[in-house]
């Protein structure tokens, strides 16, 4: 397999020289189911759910950070995005990890506590990854993993700080997650003295369903033509009955908020509508240095409410949504 940057396809092996600057464009991102193999991190996977195929083996993210700043529950994975930088060679491998909260009364509004991200970067050569592609083959290099550097949650794939203290064959990031293995059924697994490899009870309420992110161009070179809010609300109530209306389908009240909001001729809603309407299926918008598509005029962020890079104090650009 000939590894490429799935946000920028045009990118190949090769490093390119500082300060190249790649082409402009959205990469939509559509989910897409695939074995399971190929979403290890020795592929470089984009995903939603599952638990992280991390990056940097070694270096993983803390369970405080990863802890919901509500309920001081785990996060788990919402979604990966593999998005290496052209022009930064230290930056020749580079993911974006989002973690949610699950818990519903943690997501409030006009509020980001439930949620968390984490940027991983490795230059070419590194210690865990060969320096040519990978092979897309299910038996290559089935060693590049988390697990041969430190002990992983059975339930999540964070990391593991105890091991459940009866049978020491699994261990978890949590109390909480242990918790949920033994009323899924482990107390009976336990009591055998299985191997690590025997266990086989996973809850399956905690993680998102697995899916790969599919990248594709978009492509905006025919106009859309106007429409006036109503037509607009009734397109979209027709992709919902179709089974088509994306991430909002089959949730009444979050396309009674949609349909209320374009009514009172929301410019921001209008224009989402118009530049989705050809790909209502997208979950992934990628512009690095671009501009979010906003859903709603109310609540857009000023350039003063974004924080700064805690790193060089400099100013943060958008990514993705």
């Amino acid at each position: 397999m000939s590894m490429s940057n799935p946000l920028q396809p045009s990118l190949g092996m090769e490093e390119k020289p500082e300060g190249s600057k790649p082409k402009k464009s959205v990469q939509l991102g559509f989910v897409s189911e695939c074995e399971p193999w190929k979403l290890g991190s020795r592929f470089f996977p984009s995903k939603v759910g599952g638990k992280p195929s991390w990056l940097d083996l070694k270096d993983l993210p803390s369970s405080e950070e990863l802890a919901c700043d509500k309920c001081r529950k785990p996060r788990i994975l919402l979604c990966q995005i593999y998005a290496p930088i052209d022009d930064q060679a230290s930056c020749f491998h580079r993911s974006i990890f989002v973690f949610i909260c699950r818990d519903a009364d943690c997501c409030e509004e006009n509020s980001n506590l439930n949620f968390t991200a984490f940027r991983c970067q490795l230059p070419r050569k590194n210690a865990f990854y060969p320096y040519e592609p990978p092979v897309e083959e299910e038996t290559w290099r089935t060693d590049i993993k988390a697990e041969k550097y430190q002990k992983l949650c059975y339930i999540c794939g964070n990391i593991a700080l105890n091991a459940c203290g009866r049978c020491q064959a699994v261990s978890y990031c949590s109390r909480s997650h242990q918790k949920v293995h033994w009323a899924a059924g482990h107390r009976l697994e336990c009591a055998k003295n299985l191997s690590k490899d025997a266990i086989k009870i996973r809850p399956n309420h905690v993680l998102l369903k697995e899916y790969e992110i599919v990248i594709e161009p978009e492509d905006r070179e025919e106009e859309i033509p106007s429409k006036s809010e109503e037509e607009a609300v009734k397109q979209y109530e027709d992709l919902v009955i179709q089974g088509r209306g994306g991430a909002f389908h089959g949730e009444a009240a979050v396309d009674g908020d949609l349909a209320a909001m374009a009514m009172k001729e929301d410019k921001a809603y209008s224009k989402f509508k118009k530049v989705i309407q050809p790909n209502p299926d997208q979950i992934l918008r990628y512009e690095r240095h671009g501009k979010p598509l906003w859903i709603s005029e109310d609540h857009i962020p000023e350039e003063k409410d974004i924080p700064p890079c805690e790193i060089c104090d400099g100013k943060r650009d958008f990514e993705f949504q």
